[in-house]
């Protein structure tokens, strides 16, 4: 299995490499589609809208959200199509982060007008507290569960 940095310098290079090609403004889901291609040509394994289950108070929710990506069972991918990135949508992955136990997940925005504006890496703290691949103004605080 590959290091977490190996595969999320893969998934950039491979979002780079798409963003220039087809450019800002379609919809998420054509970013999804033809990067998870270009991913798995690769040799990379990719899920495309995994289903996650989710038990609470002794409930089970089956499939009860989905990850847009998941590669090689970590990272987690969040694909955007928006004009500007959001703390919610920074909060959406950490929570996708910590319902999943992973340790690492990138948010892609395919809709700056160049692709190395569009990505996030959010790092899951509580998971991996002492993880220093990423600096500090990439990382989410698991404790005040806000983009920094």
């Amino acid at each position: 299995m590959k290091a977490i940095d190996d595969i999320t310098s893969e998934v950039i290079d491979a979002s780079i490499r798409i963003h220039r090609e087809l450019g800002p403004g379609l919809l998420e889901s054509v970013y999804e589609i033809v990067l998870a291609g270009a991913l798995a040509r690769c040799g990379l394994r990719v899920d495309r809208q995994k289903p996650i289950d989710i038990r609470f108070e002794g409930l089970h929710f089956p499939a009860a959200f989905r990850i847009d990506l998941l590669i090689e069972e970590c990272p987690i991918l969040e694909i955007k199509s928006v004009e500007e990135l959001s703390n919610a949508h920074g909060k959406q992955l950490l929570t996708y982060l910590r319902l999943t136990n992973q340790p690492v997940g990138l948010l892609l925005n395919f809709s700056r007008a160049t692709m190395k504006e569009g990505i996030r890496r959010v790092v899951n703290d509580y998971h991996q507290p002492h993880d220093s691949s990423a600096p500090p103004r990439l990382r989410v605080n698991q404790k005040r569960r806000e983009l920094t």
